[in-house]
């Protein structure tokens, strides 16, 4: 499992910035959203359009996912930094 992660590990650094930044912001949109999703579908809400319910978790949902990438974009910018 370990060599796994340094593989993963040395793959990452390779790749290009801009890619890393891409693949971090869509893995916590991903996580974030899913997360999202299912707390409005277990909430027990019955609308008639559930986009009521969506619309505002999603536009939640992308400005913490942006917020998100910048803090942990700036923390391994300062580790690296070190």
């Amino acid at each position: 499992m370990s060599s796994l992660l340094a593989y993963a590990k040395g793959y990452l650094i390779s790749m290009n910035p801009k890619q890393v930044g891409a693949l971090r912001r869509a893995g916590i949109y991903f996580v974030v959203g899913y997360g999202g999703l299912v707390l409005v579908n277990n909430s027990g809400i019955q609308l008639d359009n559930m986009w009521i319910a969506y619309l505002p978790m999603f536009i939640a949902v992308y400005f913490f996912s942006r917020w998100a990438d910048a803090k942990i974009a700036s923390r391994s910018s300062n580790q690296s930094d070190d």
